[in-house]
């Protein structure tokens, strides 16, 4: 019984690792696969995507690419400091090589001779000289304030082309107002006349819009304050923020409940988009104080004086008209329940504290409508845009250094700057005229932070706070000292590898790879036999899970992570031999077959484990110390040591005790490569 419950077992083993080794070889090798299930990939691709197809991950050396090692001039660098400004110019680099949309960049700093060096390995690239010009430049550290200069106005010829234009668009737009009222067919006028490319192809029709419709939003506004009660032609033209509409309102249907109301928040330190140093409970005790303060008349200049949401000094926290889903939801649930005409009780969201004036509610109507929109120009389609941001004359040359600190209060990381005396005044200068304004520092041309300036900085030093942790702390206060430090790099060596060299060399380590794996077969095959042939297989199983292992991590495989990957596999064998010899002299000791093999594995296990862990750790050794190209020899290495004492222990035991389970033929040791007079081992 118990052997019958032991053969049933490894049969159900067998059976797992052969099912999984064929699913895991269909991932590995689609091209061949995808050929014979063309059917399958062509019913299911738009749903699924190919079954098939999962390219591997290829380095420098076999895509090819550009490798570039650049010299950073540190003489202007304090002692020690070195390092740091290194890892900023490293972290700059990664970020332009990924503009330039190269996968995988490989960058390095090391410290050879004295001389600090910058290494950049760029597989796949096409565009070698932008990569250099990019990557060579020295990272720019800008400080900008906001843009308040009023836009350029426009010249006599431009407003008199402008007025005859919109002159022009209304005398049309009246035109197909009059065809439309005479009854002609309002989808054929939309088609021939409408500007909108939607409205134009579907014969005007929009569909219902709503009130809180973004898209629409100011053409159901006035299509509202119409008050129409049934199915329509207006019988006027329609101006909206974008032009003249000329609407058939083809149903009503009653909508959602709208509100009307105004807000005051006070935010605090730990709350979203918040720029106040309060803590909770000095923002929770002037929210209360200003409560006992509103009243109707009073609600938006208390919003004016007090609220910090950007912009609330001129909106007065006016949020117009909206419906539900559009507020978070504790926000929301409050104010739709709360009358009309009075002030909320206290509201905490992710933004902070709030009070809400409720002016008005209603129930609004829905309009499925027709339109035929014709377009009016403004100023702004004629003017070029106007920057956001302009230059200061402060820049990273007047930054000292920038570090992090953390709040003795709340323990918040932030980011400390420190300018030279030059910085310290022209930063004075820049917060005394911006004080409750934004002033942005930008990176390469792209802003990493957008502060807001609460009052005039004297001493030279500023604080830069925010949602952020430690680690993105960090992150900033690098970036800034690479744009503050001197570093320039020089480019010293450049090395092109091209495609073709790349398949080359591909094609001859596999081709290498290939022609001692049927060796290794042979030779296994040839002195141990059955043992031998099951260890190919196993071999094989081994191969298919270790590629699957490549393409699912995935690791950038180079040339010298393809040696690896082939010594692991003689390493893989080298545990099948020892296994099989020590099995060896079991059987010639006369001990039954099945103890034969189990005593195999278990004195061999000492002798494979030992010489494994000792080629682990010298992956290991390799990997944390050593380059890129030995890094990628020591972790296919590693994976595949690793995976091979799995092959080699579970797998090649699996296969070996079926065989052993069957009658007869499964018995004859002259199979295990034993010689005896009778030829057969007693079980």
């Amino acid at each position: 019984m118990a052997k019958l419950q032991e053969r049933t077992k490894v049969r159900i083993w067998l059976i797992v690792i052969l099912v999984v080794a064929v699913v895991v070889g269909f991932y590995d090798f689609p091209q061949p696969i995808d050929k014979s299930i063309d059917w399958i990939n062509q019913k299911y691709d738009k749903q699924i995507g190919h079954i098939t197809g999962v390219p591997f991950h290829l380095g420098l050396d076999l895509q090819g690419g550009t490798h570039l090692v650049y010299e950073a001039d540190t003489t202007a660098i304090e002692g020690g400091e070195e390092g740091v400004a290194l890892d900023g110019v490293r972290d700059v680099i990664e970020r332009r090589v990924n503009a330039l949309g190269v996968a995988e960049p490989v960058v390095q700093t090391n410290q050879s001779n004295g001389k600090w060096r910058v290494i950049v390995e760029l597989a796949g690239v096409k565009d070698v000289k932008e990569a250099i010009a990019m990557i060579g430049e020295t990272p720019l550290l800008e400080f900008k304030e906001e843009n308040t200069l009023p836009a350029r106005e426009l010249t006599a010829e431009e407003t008199k082309d402008l007025n005859k234009y919109n002159k022009d668009a209304r005398a049309k737009a009246n035109d197909v107002l009059e065809q439309a009222l005479d009854g002609a067919d309002f989808a054929q006028l939309a088609n021939q006349n409408s500007e909108d490319e939607y409205s134009k192809n579907s014969g005007g029709e929009l569909g219902f819009i709503s009130a809180d419709d973004q898209t629409y939003s100011s053409l159901y506004a006035e299509i509202d304050k119409l008050n129409i009660t049934e199915q329509q032609n207006i019988k006027k033209l329609i101006e909206d923020d974008d032009g003249l509409n000329i609407v058939k309102v083809n149903q009503l249907q009653q909508g959602e409940k709208q509100v009307k109301a105004n807000h005051l928040l006070i935010c605090f330190i730990g709350k979203q988009s918040c720029e106040s140093q309060e803590t909770r409970e000095e923002a929770l005790a002037k929210i209360n104080s200003l409560k006992e303060q509103a009243t109707a008349d009073n609600f938006v200049s208390l919003v004016k004086s007090n609220s910090t949401e950007p912009g609330a000094s001129d909106g007065g926290g006016d949020l117009g008209w909206f419906g539900r889903g559009v507020m978070v939801p504790e926000f929301e649930n409050a104010v739709f329940d709360q009358p009309v005409d009075t002030i909320s009780d206290v509201i905490e969201t992710d933004f902070g504290f709030h009070l809400v004036y409720k002016s008005d509610e209603k129930n609004s109507t829905d309009y499925d409508v027709s339109r035929i929109f014709i377009n009016l120009k403004t100023e702004t389609d004629i003017l070029p845009p106007q920057d956001q941001w302009i230059n200061t004359t402060l820049s990273g040359k007047n930054l000292k250094r920038a570090w992090v600190e953390f709040d003795q209060t709340t323990n918040a990381p932030h980011v400390s700057l420190e300018f030279d005396d030059e910085g310290k005044q022209l930063f004075a200068e820049i917060t005394k005229k911006n004080v409750g304004k934004l002033v942005a520092i930008f990176l390469d041309g792209q802003p990493i932070s957008i502060p807001r300036v609460s009052e005039e900085i004297t001493e030279g030093r500023a604080q830069i706070s925010g949602s952020f942790d430690v680690i993105e702390a960090k992150l900033l206060s690098q970036r800034l000292n690479a744009g503050a430090l001197p570093v320039p790099i020089e480019l010293v060596s450049q090395q092109t590898v091209g495609a073709s060299l790349g398949a080359t060399s591909l094609q001859k380590s596999l081709f290498a790879g290939m022609i001692g794996f049927i060796l290794v077969m042979l030779f296994m095959i040839g002195y141990y036999r059955l043992p031998g042939v099951l260890s190919v297989i196993a071999l094989l199983i081994y191969i298919v899970a270790i590629v699957f292992l490549f393409q699912l991590i995935p690791i950038t495989l180079t040339l010298a992570g393809i040696a690896g990957f082939i010594l692991s596999i003689g390493m893989a064998v080298d545990a099948n031999v020892l296994i099989f010899e020590r099995m060896k002299e079991e059987m010639k000791m006369g001990k039954p077959l099945s103890s034969s093999v189990d005593e195999g594995f278990k004195r061999a296990w000492s002798s494979i484990r030992d010489g494994n862990v000792s080629t682990l750790i010298t992956c290991f050794i390799l990997a944390w110390f050593g380059t890129s190209m030995i890094k990628g020899f020591a972790i296919t290495l590693g994976l595949g040591v690793m995976l091979s004492m799995f092959s080699a222990i579970v797998v090649t035991r699996i296969f070996l005790k079926y065989v052993v389970s069957m009658n007869k033929a499964g018995k004859n040791t002259w199979f295990y490569g034993v010689n005896k007079k009778s030829g057969m081992v007693k079980e």
